[in-house]
């Protein structure tokens, strides 16, 4: 299928893997671990979004008229709204309830990942070829009938150019640790108020005191029973919640290998035997905690596991940001503030564009009310600088 604009086509190949790999990365260099090739082709290659897993890859690309690529979108057709982060069910529903069709639908984001970046490749470079992209994606909307299209966890380059063609926006909180350049763990600590620095501590404590170590595992470094033991831990919070995992052991193998020391698990490791592990990418900047499971129940583990040793491991290699994944509001007290997060739609049906525009609005005014809840959650003992809390 091929639409042109100017001196520029779009075309629609079936997987991002057929496409180059140096090609789709040159599009927006900084777009971190989720927007990389090598994450999204390991999702088609290992089965993952295999036809019967409600995700269809239909990447886009725009290109200019000697066939350089100047921007793409990681595309998707959906059969169901799992796996996303930006919850719609509420609108499915009253679309249903209206006797209209809410699946299939198009999404363009990183599966299984709430965390922000380009969503259009490119516009940061070539702003005109994402405006393509975007009238791409409208004309896929409309020529099949879909009843929507959403845009989620976008950056700043994004945000401006979806505002500009009129999608609805919507945003909600996630909760980010930063690190101004803590010298250690107690350094970090000091900045807190009294109490949960001390109920840092103590959960800390009777982690060690239980017998409890950590044991950080890159990409590289991995043998076949660390990722026998990624799986399983990722496959027992799934079952623990009664869900079905999306990920596979051969995912893990080729995100380890194609990532190496950007891959990282952290295993908890008790009397000898790995029980728990926490599953991280990691750039430049930024460390990304996404996956958690255990073998046991072990709550204060889990913490230590999934936020501390993050926390650790950021000072020790100099990050700045730790990115610990959705939701989450208990996470405020042991030092992650909010962040904003941003996604856009496009509703097809003018009625059910009015309907969710009112929602979005009533839903916006409060979020921005549970904002003011967050500040009063605030754990630090004094501003460390706009950085930290940079709300928008």
């Amino acid at each position: 299928m091929t639409n042109r604009a100017s001196d520029r086509r779009t075309l629609l190949p079936g997987r991002i893997g057929a496409l180059p790999r140096a090609a789709w990365n040159a599009l927006s260099p900084d777009a971190g671990p989720f927007m990389d090739w090598r994450f999204l082709a390991a999702l088609e290659d290992s089965g993952c979004l295999e036809p019967g897993s409600g995700w269809q890859p239909c990447p886009i690309l725009v290109e200019d008229g000697q066939g350089q690529p100047l921007a793409a979108a990681s595309a998707y057709l959906k059969q169901h709204s799992h796996g996303e982060f930006v919850f719609d069910w509420a609108w499915a529903r009253a679309a249903e309830q209206t006797g209209l069709s809410w699946y299939p639908k198009l999404l363009v984001g990183a599966p299984f990942s709430p965390v922000s970046g380009p969503r259009l490749l490119g516009a940061e470079s070539h702003p005109d070829a994402a405006r393509t992209l975007i009238q791409a994606l409208e004309t896929m909307v409309e020529s099949h009938r879909l009843s929507s299209a959403g845009i989620n966890f976008c950056d700043r380059h994004d945000i401006e150019l979806l505002r500009e063609a009129g999608w609805l926006e919507r945003f909600d909180w996630q909760f980010h640790w930063h690190n101004p350049g803590y010298r250690d763990f107690e350094d970090f600590l000091s900045m807190l108020k009294r109490k949960p620095r001390k109920n840092i501590r103590a959960e800390r404590r009777r982690v060690q005191e239980a017998g409890w170590r950590f044991e950080w595992v890159s990409g590289e470094q991995m043998q076949p029973a660390d990722l026998d033991l990624a799986e399983r831990c990722y496959h027992s919070t799934f079952a623990l919640y009664g869900n079905l995992p999306s990920l596979n052991r051969a995912f893990f193998e080729r995100v380890a290998e194609s990532f190496g020391p950007d891959f990282l698990i952290c295993k908890a490791i008790l009397n000898g035997q790995a029980r728990a592990a926490a599953i991280f990418w990691r750039d430049r900047e930024r460390l990304y905690g996404r996956y958690w499971g255990s073998l046991e129940d072990t709550r204060d583990v889990h913490f230590e596991t999934c936020f501390y040793q993050g926390i650790d491991y950021c000072i020790r290699n100099g990050l700045r940001w730790f990115e610990p994944g959705a939701q989450g509001e208990h996470k405020i007290r042991r030092g992650f503030l909010p962040q904003k997060t941003h996604s856009f739609h496009l509703i097809r049906h003018p009625a059910m564009r009015q309907a969710i525009a009112r929602h979005i609005e009533a839903e916006g005014a409060a979020m921005m009310r549970y904002r003011q809840h967050l500040e009063a959650l605030n754990p630090m003992a004094e501003s460390i600088g706009s950085g930290a809390t940079a709300a928008e």
